[in-house]
């Protein structure tokens, strides 16, 4: 074991501060990684403030991790010392089950190891997230970072990245399809770059028509202000598919008319129950379907980053000073931020 330093919830009242802890010695399989660059997410905050009733303390949050590889142990084949790679949601995953077969480790039918609070399947120990100076991780769950990504920038891909991909690429989105993105957040001005990519024509569903000239740099075609009841009418029938980052809960029946028929609904943002309920009739008259999508495999992850390495993508980002970290929750929760923090882990020295 080694000692390591990050910044850590010691209850869901108490703010994030410095904690030194120790990781775990090299296994055969692991990789140690120096942290370089570490994304923060709403489920960070969400997690730190137990606001999902699942967390447990100390909690270290962090799983949009960039960094070095400073060891690897002894059956390690494909990183070795000075790479530069990344981690992701997961730490582990059972190995066997037929999700895990089918690289879809996300849904491990025993259930994936995430990066933070949750019990290490070896030794049982509570998993330290990214948050820190370092972090030992097994190599099937390390993703190897492409030349050409702009390192802070690319850390949200393995999460906001991935969340927003993995489900266009499910589904099959692809040139001539039309896709409305709901909301702007960290989640929704990924989906529109990875859509525009894939070659569909995009179209942003906001609260405020002060959003539209951004969601128009980001690179949306179109803009429709979801509270404008006339512009929800005469959206009726349009969309393909509708990618929903919206993270609380909201009426998704006006949402579901502007689909055609066999549309679909996918929902990346709720993990609550839906409410008000959907209409039955919105499914039923016009075969139209309401899906989910959690992150994506390892494959899948490494997938992404290559992607956007090869088509230029990057997200729009906020350097932090790790010292500032609360204040960042903060402002999150508020909405103020374009569109992700990214700490800065040199900071933890300073």
């Amino acid at each position: 074991m080694y000692t390591a330093i990050g910044y850590a919830a010691q209850s869901s009242t108490a703010p994030l501060a410095p904690m030194t802890f120790q990781r775990r010695a090299l296994r055969a399989d692991d990789v140690a990684i120096d942290i370089l660059y570490c994304g923060v997410c709403h489920s960070d905050l969400h997690q730190a403030r137990n606001e999902w009733g699942i967390a447990v303390y100390p909690l270290m949050p962090g799983h949009e991790i960039v960094g070095r590889v400073t060891a690897v142990g002894d059956k390690v084949g494909n990183y070795q010392v000075g790479d530069l790679v990344g981690v992701g949601c997961m730490v582990d995953s059972c190995r066997q089950c037929e999700a895990c077969h089918k690289d879809l480790e996300q849904y491990c039918l025993e259930g994936p190891t995430m990066t933070y609070a949750t019990p290490d399947r070896v030794d049982g120990s509570n998993t330290m997230g990214g948050y820190s100076s370092s972090i030992v991780v097994s190599e099937h769950f390390v993703l190897r970072m492409p030349q050409g990504l702009d390192l802070p920038s690319a850390a949200p891909f393995l999460c906001a990245g991935i969340t927003t991909y993995s489900p266009l690429k499910h589904h099959g989105v692809g040139p001539g399809h039309k896709v409305g993105v709901l909301g702007m957040g960290g989640l929704g001005h990924m989906g529109i770059k990875f859509a525009k990519a894939l070659g569909a024509e995009v179209t942003v569903f906001t609260r405020s028509q002060a959003k539209a000239e951004e969601a128009r740099r980001q690179g949306a075609d179109q803009v429709i202000v979801s509270t404008d009841e006339a512009q929800m009418c005469a959206a009726a029938g349009r969309f393909d598919f509708l990618l929903d980052t919206i993270p609380v809960q909201h009426d998704l029946n006006p949402y579901l008319e502007t689909l055609k028929f066999d549309g679909v609904h996918i929902l990346v943002g709720l993990i609550e129950p839906i409410d008000p309920p959907v209409h039955a009739a919105n499914l039923v008259l016009k075969r139209r379907v309401v899906a989910g999508s959690l992150i994506g495999g390892i494959a899948e992850t490494q997938e992404v980053l290559d992607f956007c390495a090869e088509h230029g993508i990057t997200c729009d980002i906020e350097m932090l000073d790790i010292r500032n970290i609360n204040e960042a929750f903060e402002r999150m929760h508020k909405g103020d931020v374009k569109y992700r923090f990214v700490i800065d882990m040199a900071t933890l020295h300073a």
